[in-house]
């Protein structure tokens, strides 16, 4: 993100929300391919099947997935899925369902069945894949029930990560009131686009403000669904989770299955209770206008997912910058659409995953509204309630003015201001003497 690529026909403002509109489409293109593509190929690999072993089974009939083992004992690295050792059905009849695979750390480089493309990216985050399903764990075992642990966890998360996202909220407020300046940088060195870059440089120094800041929350959000998403697709399906819960070979935690008899059923009750007893582990369709048969698709009509783009529009349209160039509330509006592409994931990604997402949403809201207050999210279809009039932010962004770098400071003066030597307007006055040939000398 820098300024010095913008249009001299175009204001910092329309340049930037081109920008913001261009990055935004990548990067939710970018994530949803990659979580399709990875869907295929678990983040934590299976182990390899008793049938591509020279080992034979110890018996014909698989036995289920055992339960967590007990304190003393010592576990497998990772216990050997049920799926390699299913039998296939007889002609004519219906095939029995496929138990889910355990839970096993990814094969690294080197690794038998490593995948070069979804493996890499699996192993690459297992780490932090491993940190919050043991995180998701821990507040399971407290609170009892898998949605209050999302929420719970969430918060925790976005406790964390406020001074990050803080930042990016002071910054991009910060960046909206300097557009007026912005533009006078620019209608005065239109063309120059070097010089335009170090004056908007000099002005973004003197006021404290990083172009760049709200970059790294974003990445940061982006990145977390990634194994948010594997934590509840897989983690919460597997019947076996005790080779996630070991760390260096020291076990952190342990869980009592709910199920242990059942090997279809996954160690950690997926159900939440209060959410009309919800899967969290498997989409939340209502119905697929274009896949009735199988509606957990793409096209699915979701209410979770429904409720996450009217979020995110909220969330959206209160840091959207008010403004009267048509051009520029073009590119807002196709800004806006953006967080309706959730309605299209809604029937392929688990609904614990939109359960996240909308906490994650709501807490940044919350904390929008405490920094910029309501934003532009008012007047909403020329309506304005009254609590939004004249309403005052708790942690109002005030004016940061830092002084120039590299020498002392210049005396205060008409051209002393950033604005004034961008607009230009204030001259030096010129000292003219005596021009009459009177008042010459010889």
């Amino acid at each position: 993100m820098t300024t010095s690529t913008t249009v001299s026909g175009d204001t910092p403002s329309v340049g930037a929300h081109r920008r913001r509109v261009r990055g935004a489409v990548l990067l939710l293109g970018g994530l949803a391919f990659a979580l399709l593509l990875a869907a295929g190929g678990p983040a934590a690999a299976e182990s390899p099947s008793p049938v591509a072993t020279s080992t034979p089974a110890p018996s014909a009939t698989p036995a289920p997935s055992p339960s967590p083992l007990p304190g003393g004992a010592t576990p497998a690295p990772c216990p050997i899925p049920t799926p390699g050792l299913t039998p296939t059905p007889a002609p004519g009849t219906t095939p029995a369902p496929t138990p889910p695979p355990n839970l096993c750390p990814a094969p690294g480089p080197g690794d038998p069945g490593f995948d070069p493309i979804t493996g890499l990216l699996s192993w690459l985050f297992t780490p932090i894949f491993q940190a919050i399903f043991l995180a998701l764990v821990l507040i399971y075992n407290l609170v009892g029930d898998i949605g209050i642990a999302i929420v719970v966890l969430t918060v925790a998360i976005r406790l964390v990560l406020v001074p990050l996202f803080r930042k990016q909220i002071v910054s991009q407020r910060r960046m909206q009131t300097l557009q007026p300046e912005l533009r006078a940088i620019q209608q005065k060195y239109r063309g120059d686009r070097a010089r335009i870059s170090q004056e908007q440089m000099r002005l973004y120094q003197e006021r404290g403000v990083n172009p760049t800041a709200g970059c790294l929350p974003t990445i940061l959000q982006l990145a977390l669904l990634f194994p948010m998403y594997y934590a509840f697709s897989q983690g919460l399906q597997a019947p076996n989770i005790d080779s996630l819960l070991h760390v260096f070979g020291v076990q952190v935690t342990s869980v009592a299955c709910y199920a242990a008899t059942d090997p279809l059923a996954g160690c950690i009750d997926p159900t939440v209770r209060w959410l009309f007893d919800l899967n969290a582990a498997k989409p939340e369709v209502i119905f697929n206008p274009f896949n009735p048969a199988n509606p957990a698709s793409i096209g699915g009509i979701s209410l979770l997912a429904i409720l996450s783009a009217f979020l995110q529009l909220v969330q959206t349209r209160m840091v959207t910058p008010k403004t009267d160039d048509p051009q520029t509330r073009t590119q807002q509006r196709m800004f806006l659409f953006l967080p309706l592409i959730s309605l299209v994931y809604g029937g392929i990604f688990p609904a614990g995953l939109f359960l996240y997402w909308i906490v994650t949403t709501i807490f940044s809201i919350v904390q929008q509204y405490l920094i910029v207050g309501f934003g532009s999210l008012f007047p909403l279809f020329g309506w304005t309630p009254r609590f939004a009039l004249e309403h005052t932010p708790r942690f109002a962004v005030t004016a940061e003015h830092r002084p120039p770098s590299g020498g002392p400071q210049p005396a205060t003066g008409p051209r002393g201001s950033a604005a004034d030597r961008a607009a230009g307007t204030i001259r030096p006055s010129r000292v003219r003497g005596r021009t009459s040939r009177r008042g010459r000398r010889r």
